[in-house]
């Protein structure tokens, strides 16, 4: 029972893992089209949102069914709950890639509305959050998970910028509020990208010690 317990987890690894890489992906491409007004990129981010959606449901399915067979205990359970969370945050990340890759259709289709942000720091520090959360997950790291959950503070703070740049815009140009309101979701879904991504690192932190940090301040830690 134990070997065979051991062989599911690790297939489910692998899935999330898989999972990771493709949200990870998305999101790249997303803001890539964002940046550079590319449809054909946007549209690739879009259409690929039906693979995300479906390997969610069978890592979902997957831990059902392990909770149901081997009914695991302490370690092994923190681990499946973990995933169970963590496929459902990567998931949203997905969605969220989706969300700007539509922006970024907004403005290939509407020339002369481009973007006056330059999202290139945000995008950096962001896509950074995600890649090391997932390399938390890979090597099981709970110090590098909780330098995932300081750095929001970082990401969130770039994006109270762009609010106040993108209102400063509007209240002077009020006939532009249609793209500019684009410009602000796009800043909204990158800064909730790199919540979830916080999200994945304190679900690191869960799995390795069993502790909960969500909501604890002394540990740069809100979980959202």
């Amino acid at each position: 029972m134990k070997r065979h317990l051991e062989r599911e987890l690790d297939t489910l690894r692998k899935k999330i893992l898989t999972l990771g890489a493709m949200v990870e992906g998305s999101i790249e491409k997303a803001i890539l089209s964002l940046m550079r007004y590319d449809l054909k990129l946007a549209r690739e981010v879009i259409e690929r949102d039906h693979e995300i959606d479906h390997m969610e449901v069978e890592i979902e399915e997957d831990c059902l069914k392990i909770l149901a067979l081997y009914q695991p205990a302490a370690i092994d359970l923190r681990y499946v709950v973990g995933i169970l969370k963590m496929n459902n945050d990567m998931e949203r990340m997905g969605d969220l890639s989706v969300n700007i890759a539509e922006r970024a259709a907004y403005f290939a289709n509407h020339k002369g509305t481009e973007p006056f942000i330059d999202f290139t720091l945000m995008y950096e520090k962001t896509i950074s959050m995600v890649k090391r959360a997932l390399d938390a997950l890979i090597k099981m790291d709970p110090k590098m998970a909780r330098e995932v959950c300081a750095a929001d503070d970082e990401v969130d703070e770039i994006n109270r910028e762009m609010l106040n740049l993108i209102q400063d815009h509007i209240r002077q140009n009020p006939q532009e509020v249609k793209p500019l309101i684009h410009l602000l979701l796009a800043t909204r879904h990158l800064e909730r990208i790199a919540d979830q991504a916080t999200n994945i690192a304190e679900d690191v932190v869960y799995m390795i010690e069993g502790e909960i940090i969500r909501h604890r301040t002394e540990d740069f830690t809100h979980r959202k």
